[in-house]
């Protein structure tokens, strides 16, 4: 089995276990609020969350109602217990649950979890309730789908990624451009050669850092790619014959946005919600059609349920996964 075919399996191993593991805390109910739901982004450090937990087990210390009171500063207890596990927040963020749950007898029992989610979660959250909070976690499984931005104006560009909720960016430099117009004394006609030159040097600079940050082993690594800015460079790139073929060929959108640099990107994510939604949906469809098509056709290429589907990963036999998630 290829590396990247063990990552997959792995990957999709890790999304099944929390699909079931949100399954379970989403039907979990307590008395009270006893039950703690504590996720931690990347970057975030422990110290501040212990600290803020600290904080919280003496404001619970004046809760008035004594069954309650100590049911929160024992879950507020074994979150930091839980804490005291990690040196420092993992890389793709951590996740906390504890509390005491009634089961369906009727009868309370506690619950610890803590985990480094498979992807980064860009979530912070603190919350005491009767019921654990999943929606990060489910967010998590909705959306893995990574979009390429290239955001270009007079100023710089910027490379950056997106998928789900996470945003991040992996690349940007300035440049110096020419205005329109030269200084007095310079010809126009030199003037403007050197400034079409700086222009097309700076679309090559563009065109070259496109291929480092989105193409890795000589495969695309983003599933579609969006050029905004509020010039015309985005469209000379797409148009460039310097664009790299497989990049042009993953060009979904093309935006115009009024400034540059971080504040265009969120601006581009903005513009290209509906298209990032399509390509999705579009995406699914043709998984669900190629699974139809194998069934009618009786290719022996399929499998489905729990057991085999997780016999078929081990095995390195799964080219691709589709799950169907109910409420």
């Amino acid at each position: 089995m290829s590396q990247p075919q063990a990552n997959d399996m792995e990957k999709n191993i890790e999304m099944w276990k929390i699909k079931k593991l949100i399954k379970r805390l989403t039907e979990a109910r307590g008395n009270g609020t006893s039950m703690i739901s504590l996720i931690i982004p990347p970057k975030d450090q422990i110290s501040r969350v212990g600290k803020m937990l600290s904080d919280e087990y003496g404001t619970a210390s004046n809760i008035k109602s004594r069954v309650n009171r100590l049911s929160v500063l024992s879950a507020i207890t074994s979150t930091q217990q839980r804490l005291k596990l990690y040196n420092k927040v993992p890389p793709n963020g951590l996740v906390v649950y504890c509390g005491e749950i009634i089961t369906s007898e009727g009868k309370e029992r506690k619950i610890n979890i803590d985990f480094e989610p498979f992807k980064p979660i860009n979530t912070s959250l603190y919350l005491c309730d009767n019921k654990f909070h999943t929606e990060a976690l489910s967010e998590l499984l909705e959306s893995d789908s990574r979009f390429g931005f290239i955001v270009m104006d007079g100023n710089g560009a910027l490379f950056g990624t997106l998928s789900g909720n996470t945003r991040e960016i992996v690349h940007k430099f300035t440049v110096d451009l020419p205005k329109k117009h030269g200084r007095g004394g310079q010809s126009a006609l030199r003037f403007a050669r050197l400034r079409e030159e700086k222009r097309h040097n700076y679309v090559r600079k563009v065109a070259e850092l496109a291929v480092q940050n989105f193409i890795t082993n000589d495969k695309v690594n983003v599933s579609g790619l969006i050029l905004a800015g509020s010039a015309d460079f985005k469209t000379d790139l797409a148009q460039s014959e310097l664009f790299d073929q497989r990049l042009q060929a993953k060009i979904i959108k093309v935006v115009d946005v009024s400034y540059g640099g971080e504040n265009g990107f969120n601006q581009a994510i903005e513009l290209a919600g509906e298209t990032l939604s399509n390509v999705k949906f579009v995406q699914e469809k043709k998984l669900i059609n190629k699974y139809f098509e194998e069934i009618s056709q009786d290719t022996g290429k399929i499998c489905y349920g729990v057991e085999d589907t997780l016999k078929a990963m081990e095995l390195g036999a799964a080219e691709s996964i589709y799950r169907r998630i109910t409420q």
